[in-house]
């Protein structure tokens, strides 16, 4: 990690972050580890959010940290398919992805993919894209039959990104694979950055939602939880739903070589910076 003088911190941190006496000590922490970081939900809706995520990854990549980005885009692709007259339909929140639909989600995030690299050039960050025809890192086989192009994550080839991480570059992927046909298969963004995640053994994984994290039964959020504490809490309901898998593949990655998954905010300002910057973190830290 780089020696970076105060006034340096002063004009890399945004004014409205963590304070630079907490980030000097955390500068330290996640020294030429990897940092995966699945952005989804507002974040890639909301202009205003948008941006400030920009402007994190941004910010690490300065200070010299190794930010991985894998972005979701489930939003832009519904209304791409309503605006072609094509119906979604989902099973367990996983998108039912026929031949006509393949096609417009590798489209919406290839494009999207292409704008998150541009938005961080413009930030005096270099990025490189990942995608399904560009730098390709996923190798998928179909989930289901009845999911159609829906692809599960066999294999991660990290030395693409071993590669651009060499090169000071923030590495973009979009949660697409291909088979042995060359075939493209959307991949639920959770479970594909779970998947790099455990290949490269990140120091951290960080799920950027629209939720605060894991919330007990008064709605205050919990800090930090493990396995038996996450059978406790879906026992007893705490935790329900679509956040049962969400969970259960954070623990996954947990069990898995990355030391810690953590549920973040996305709708807070800064919560990537407060999370690994700060010594209140933000969102609900998973530990095996």
């Amino acid at each position: 990690m780089l020696e970076i003088k105060e006034e340096e911190l002063n004009k890399i941190l945004p004014s409205d972050g963590p304070s630079i006496d907490e980030v000097k000590r955390y500068l330290e922490k996640y020294n030429d580890e990897y940092i995966v970081i699945k952005c989804g939900g507002s974040v890639l809706v909301d202009q205003n959010l948008f941006n400030i995520f920009i402007e994190d990854i941004a910010t690490l990549n300065k200070l010299g940290f190794i930010p991985i980005v894998v972005h979701g885009g489930g939003k832009r692709i519904s209304n791409k398919l309503n605006e072609l007259g094509i119906k979604s339909e989902f099973i367990k929140g996983l998108r039912v992805t026929g031949k006509e639909t393949i096609d417009v989600v590798e489209q919406v995030l290839i494009e999207f993919n292409q704008e998150i690299v541009e938005a961080l050039k413009k930030q005096s960050c270099n990025s490189e894209t990942i995608n399904s025809k560009n730098n390709n890192i996923i190798s998928a086989i179909k989930e289901t039959d009845e999911l159609g192009f829906v692809g599960a994550p066999t294999n991660i080839d990290r030395t693409i990104i071993d590669k651009i991480v060499n090169n000071k570059k923030v590495p973009v992927i979009a949660p697409l694979g291909l088979d042995d046909n060359n075939q493209t298969y959307n991949i639920n963004a959770d479970t594909a950055a779970g998947s790099i995640a455990k290949k490269i053994q990140a120091r951290r994984l960080i799920i950027m939602s629209d939720v605060e994290g894991v919330l007990d039964n008064n709605k205050k959020l919990i800090p930090e939880i493990n396995s038996s504490s996450i059978n406790d809490l879906i026992e007893n309901e705490t935790i329900t739903g679509g956040m049962i898998p969400k969970i259960n593949n954070c623990l996954d990655v947990a069990s898995n070589g990355v030391k810690g998954v953590v549920i973040i905010d996305g709708r807070k300002n800064h919560s990537i910076l407060f999370e690994l910057l700060s010594d209140k973190g933000s969102g609900t830290l998973i530990r095996q």
